[in-house]
């Protein structure tokens, strides 16, 4: 099995890094984008489970990736990867109908891999995930498209993302009116 490293899918090979430093309320540095590695993990599994159809489970143990990768995330994070990913896979099929519904005159099908599995990903938590805001879950999209997809991945992944938040919060308001 091939082991997927930082940039290892998508158009660079390598690029920038940034170190994510933030100041908290204490004073303390604090590692914002924590969350990003776990996503980053969560959409290049997604993104093998597209190429190779390997089992689930396989992919929650992250046997596919580098082992010193592993090694630096940590388990709440882990934890955090591992329910993106089994989330997604268990509910593939409504997650890529919310996405073809909101494909104006494309297929699903024509989409490449990375731009699907970020898709992917980020649907689930629009879609089952109430903690995480619809913003933020966007917002992470557009990032992991900017450092592994291609030049204009991040405008379309975006308008596609947006499309889908706002149908949500179309039928979320619809349902409150109805309940009122």
């Amino acid at each position: 099995m091939a082991a997927i490293g930082k940039r290892a899918i998508g158009k660079r090979a390598i690029g920038k890094k940034t170190t994510g430093k933030a100041i908290g309320n204490s004073g303390q540095v604090k590692h914002s984008g924590s969350r990003r590695k776990a996503r980053i993990f969560a959409f290049q599994a997604l993104y093998f489970w597209e190429s190779n159809r390997v089992p689930v489970e396989e992919l929650l143990t992250f046997a596919w990736v580098e082992e010193e990768k592993i090694k630096k995330l940590d388990d709440s994070l882990a934890a955090f990867s591992r329910s993106l990913i089994a989330g997604a896979v268990e509910n593939i099929k409504k997650i890529d109908k919310v996405i073809q519904d909101h494909l104006e005159n494309w297929d699903i099908s024509r989409l490449n891999r990375v731009d699907l599995a970020v898709l992917r990903m980020s649907v689930y938590t629009l879609l089952f995930q109430d903690d995480i805001p619809p913003s933020i879950a966007i917002d992470e999209a557009i990032g992991i498209c900017r450092e592994y997809g291609t030049d204009d991945s991040f405008k379309f992944i975006n308008g596609v993302l947006d499309s889908i938040r706002k149908t949500l919060q179309e039928k979320l308001n619809n349902n409150s009116q109805n309940k009122a």
